[in-house]
């Protein structure tokens, strides 16, 4: 467990030099106590409330944030309150007036207890110390100072010590890594539409005539029109930032000499994936980058 909670930490020090959003909310406690603020970003991000999350944080950072992916945003609040799912939080007064905030989920809780604040003009500085809840040896805990600016008479989240909240100067490498999980992601897809259409074929003796018909049932049990080979998000044709074609190669689609190709584009060329897939009539993978364009079989092979 002190191993879990030290690679965390890792992670939640990495994720405060990249957050950030736009849209704020129409009002924040302008009058609040620094605190109360604080205690209300650690339980938005607990409960990965996005829109509640961004509503704290400055003007540039925010609009970083709001051009982020849900996917990317859900994953940096995880990283904030150190767990790898969304919790139910819990505030409770600490020792000494102090504020504590518990993040609960089924297989740990997160305990994040803040401080007495300093306030120097329109900064404040607010120890943070971050633990799980089961290590009552405290082997786990780890001490921080978060600061927040006074910005159009509200606190903002600014920074992690010493380290500025800076999404912009960072988006662009963030970009790159949900680009490279996204992709791996269509290629594992990609595969998966490629054994289910095989299993439909031999179980209905033709091809489908559309993905959705690889779906789960709404009810009953499993048929020609909703076979229940692949999850419904894949069936739908859309899953992690790409969007599947599926085509039946030629007039037959009956029997093992049917045969079909696979397509796979980024939703949001450059943002959500920069490479096209596409599975030719023969099964094999080739994949590019077409500027969102739909890949060819005279692409580059890929595994």
């Amino acid at each position: 467990m002190k191993r879990t909670i030290q690679k965390r930490m890792g992670l939640f020090v990495a994720a405060f030099m990249l957050l950030g959003r736009g849209n704020c909310e129409a009002q924040i406690e302008a009058a609040s106590e620094p605190a109360v603020i604080l205690r209300n970003i650690l339980m938005a991000a607990c409960s990965q409330d996005s829109k509640r999350f961004g509503a704290y944080l400055t003007v540039r950072n925010a609009e970083a944030f709001a051009r982020m992916t849900p996917a990317a945003q859900a994953t940096l609040l995880k990283r904030f309150v150190l767990l790898d799912k969304a919790g139910a939080p819990r505030a409770e007064n600490g020792d000494a007036g102090t504020l504590k905030i518990l993040c609960v989920t089924q297989e740990m809780t997160t305990q994040l207890e803040i401080g007495v604040v300093e306030v120097r003009d329109n900064l404040a500085y607010l120890p943070l110390e971050v633990s799980d809840v089961g290590d009552t040896a405290g082997d786990s805990a780890r001490r921080v100072t978060m600061g927040l600016v006074r910005e159009n008479g509200q606190w903002k989240l600014l920074s992690l010590g010493v380290l500025l909240l800076d999404l912009p100067a960072l988006s662009e490498e963030w970009d790159r890594a949900e680009i490279q999980n996204n992709e791996k992601s269509a290629l594992a897809s990609m595969k998966e539409l490629a054994a289910a259409i095989e299993k439909y074929r031999v179980t209905y003796t033709r091809l489908p005539s559309a993905l959705v018909d690889l779906g789960p049932p709404a009810k009953g049990e499993a048929k020609s029109e909703q076979a229940g080979l692949v999850e419904k998000e894949l069936a739908s044709g859309r899953k992690d930032g790409y969007s599947f074609r599926y085509v039946i190669v030629g007039a037959n689609n009956s029997g093992a000499p049917a045969k079909y190709e696979l397509a796979a584009i980024p939703v949001e060329y450059g943002r959500t994936g920069a490479r096209s897939f596409f599975r030719d009539s023969t099964g094999v993978l080739h994949g590019a980058d077409h500027r969102g364009a739909v890949g060819t079989e005279l692409d580059p092979k890929v595994e």
